[in-house]
């Protein structure tokens, strides 16, 4: 099949059901996943070259969706430059009627000669550590130095207006909103064993392995290890006793008017034999994982373990896995073993 669609040209198309159908374009080898939720079409990269692939992905793109739409967290995101220059334009309105301040110029200027250059067509829900990392860099070899504090605390403060901007507007969620470090210097961020690029690549790896599984219980276990991973990104939380005793219990939801959280229990582990019970707030991404498996676990009860097999079983085999996935990749050596050994899975 062959459609024209203004600019580009829509080369192939595969249909999976009435709602949901991959599609390859011209400008790029890689497959987009289209489907319908509340009435509404989206439309999302998959990232894949290989269409079998393209169609495992989009089925895990739809229900992301779905559990976004089901716990009011499905935002439509905009590119930051647009939300930049309405934050702008909002700052000069401010100043023109007596109600801005005078540091508003010196905000305006930080966004024309730094922000929406470097950040551009990126999508404000985008930009997370990783991208904020990547802007200290860009900066620092604008200004061929690094930056004061109190420079960082001005374009911070910039980038605050365009986060409030969006929220106010309905592009972006508080939840959404990441955190903006006023340290300069080669002490600025901590770098942890992976990147966030390189969890994204062991994760796919993980699922690759699943689809590629020649007994069930060895696709059971690749599926249960990619939950593993993922709660050790999104909470932060020890590999080992802290998520190893978790129980369906331990895992409960606040709702704050159109945004709901999902937090986390912590009853057992190093740090709290000093602390006690600690409760641990997950990012945005771990909710879609404990969506699947509630599905995969219907008739869990609260004192049930987290980390089981579908027939309640436990399972050593967790780590084996996660470490072959690493090798596979090239990333069983980290330039930084203590805190591989921390970050890890063990």
């Amino acid at each position: 099949m062959r459609r024209d669609t203004g600019m580009t040209t829509q080369l192939e198309r595969h249909d999976i059901n009435s709602e949901l159908y991959v599609f390859l374009q011209n400008n790029s080898k890689r497959w987009y996943a289209r489907f319908v939720l509340n009435g509404k079409w989206y439309c999302k990269t998959t990232k894949e070259e290989d269409k079998n692939r393209a169609i495992a992905m989009a089925h895990r793109i739809l229900i992301e969706h779905e559990v976004r739409a089901k716990t009011n967290t499905l935002t439509t995101s905009k590119r930051f430059r647009d939300v930049a220059e309405k934050a702008i334009a909002t700052m000069k309105m401010d100043i023109k009627r007596g109600a801005g301040k005078v540091i508003y110029e010196d905000y305006i200027g930080c966004l024309q000669k730094y922000h929406i250059p470097f950040f551009d067509r990126t999508y404000i829900t985008s930009i997370d550590a990783e991208k904020l990392r990547e802007f200290d860099i860009w900066r620092a070899e604008k200004l061929k130095r690094q930056p004061a504090r109190s420079t960082l605390m001005t374009h911070n403060a910039a980038m605050q207006m365009v986060f409030k901007e969006a929220i106010e507007g309905k592009w972006m969620l508080a939840a959404q909103v990441p955190n903006l470090n006023t340290d300069s210097g080669s002490n600025m961020v901590r770098r942890a064993a992976f990147t966030p690029s390189e969890y994204e690549m062991i994760l796919e790896k993980l699922y690759d392995m699943e689809l590629n599984s020649r007994k069930e219980v060895s696709k059971q276990i690749r599926e249960l290890t990619q939950d593993y991973a993922e709660f050790v990104i999104n909470t932060g939380m020890r590999p080992g006793t802290e998520l190893d005793n978790l129980t369906w219990g331990d895992i409960h939801i606040e709702r704050h008017d159109d945004q709901a959280n999902f937090y986390i229990s912590v009853r057992k582990g190093k740090t709290t034999l000093h602390t006690g019970t600690r409760e641990v707030v997950c990012k945005q991404g771990l909710q879609s994982t404990i969506f699947r498996m509630t599905e995969r676990f219907p008739n869990r009860q609260a004192k049930d373990l987290l980390f089981r097999l579908p027939d309640g079983s436990e399972t050593k085999e967790i780590s084996r896995t996660f470490n072959t996935a690493l090798k596979e990749l090239g990333l069983d050596e980290s330039p930084h073993p203590a805190l591989a050994k921390e970050h890890c899975i063990h």
